[in-house]
């Protein structure tokens, strides 16, 4: 069974009803104190954390004194717009104490479903971490409409593990694991320990039912779980409701594992390596060499690029003899590609009229 403090990069989604009192309305601040000095403790493991929290519709909903029943959209994005503010500042408040800034990073079902956003996205939460910082991620209900949005943060936050590669995902809910059948019905329905893949009977067990304010019910955890696996992070359902929640869990708290088969960065590879190219970027021996040496792919090792492919777009990578090496996404569109080809990163900007990355293929969306 997996362990929490073998992760080297975590992602911890936080359920309505462990941060919003559903009586009052009111946040629950010393179970969010703890939470925070959970985070502080993984952090000085030296472990990247980032929260996916719910929250900001029942935090808006009491200020703004809408009722506690389903919202019709324009209410839900007007409660989402006041208690998102109060969501980013509670943890803020939270986690200053221990000496961690926070990120706020809102996002919707197209930043992901698209590889320009997908892009984007990863690059400035690989960024955020690198400066320590601890982003806190929510589905931007504001703007996001029924055909754009998850609808739970369970599968977003799933999806932000695979984005940045973490190898475990922890989702704190209202149910301590993945039982047989719905606990609060069936007396007799057992919870498992570990589920090592999901087969039909497994998904046969999972019910619908979710908390007066959450979305989520098992059904969206266990495709959560298909999400996250298949990404490389294993990923754990336990109950959050007790004070330092994480700690818990690491003391023996009840939950079910999710295992992967594969590590986070296997899975990322065999992903791309699966997609089919846009176009074909061809390089020079030195620039062959340096890719099989594990770096990134520059803009002067480049002799041709051929194709009309966009921004995250795959593309075939060629050596000088015509030999295929791999494939990868492009940080850049064919035409800006055959615009910076065999020229130095730093005259990217006077060829392009703006300032790019470095990198045309970064090694990290590459496979060789």
């Amino acid at each position: 069974m997996a362990t929490l403090t073998a992760a080297r990069r975590l992602v911890v989604k936080i359920g309505s009803a462990l941060l919003v009192d559903r009586h009052s309305g009111d946040l629950r601040a010393d179970w969010l104190h703890s939470l925070a000095a959970d985070v502080a403790w993984l952090k000085g493991l030296g472990m990247d954390v980032i929260l996916v929290s719910s929250g900001s519709i029942a935090l808006g909903r009491g200020v703004l004194d809408l009722p506690r029943t389903a919202l019709p959209l324009e209410q839900s994005q007007a409660a989402a717009a006041v208690g998102q503010i109060r969501l980013a500042r509670a943890y803020e408040e939270a986690l200053a104490p221990h000496r961690i800034t926070t990120a706020q990073v809102l996002v919707t079902l197209e930043d992901s479903e698209d590889r320009r956003r997908y892009l984007n996205s990863r690059a400035t939460l690989e960024t955020l971490l690198g400066l320590g910082a601890v982003p806190i991620v929510n589905e931007n209900d504001t703007v996001a409409t029924d055909e754009i949005r998850y609808g739970d943060n369970d599968r977003l936050a799933a999806q932000i593990a695979v984005t940045v590669g973490a190898d475990q995902l922890i989702l704190l809910s209202d149910v301590d694991g993945f039982y047989t059948g719905n606990p609060s019905d069936d007396p007799s329905a057992s919870r498992f320990d570990v589920i090592d893949r999901i087969t039909p009977e497994i998904v046969a067990m999972a019910g619908d039912a979710g908390s007066g304010l959450s979305k989520g019910g098992m059904k969206t955890k266990l495709m959560a779980a298909q999400m996250a696996t298949a990404g490389g992070c294993a990923m754990a359902i336990t109950e959050g409701s007790p004070l330092n929640p994480l700690k818990t869990l690491e003391n023996g708290a009840n939950c079910t594992w999710f295992t992967a088969t594969l590590d986070p960065q296997a899975a990322r590879k065999r992903w791309i390596a699966a997609m089919k190219p846009r176009g074909e970027i061809t390089v020079d021996a030195g620039a062959a060499r340096a890719l099989e040496g594990g770096k990134s792919l520059l803009p002067a090792g480049v002799t041709s690029v051929t194709g009309d492919f966009g921004r995250g777009d795959p593309v075939a990578i060629l050596g000088p003899d015509g030999r295929r090496l791999g494939q990868g996404l492009c940080r850049y569109t064919g035409d800006e590609a055959r615009a910076i080809r065999g020229r130095q990163s730093s005259d990217i900007e006077a060829t392009l009229g703006y300032p790019g990355r470095a990198a045309l293929i970064h090694r990290d969306d590459m496979a060789l």
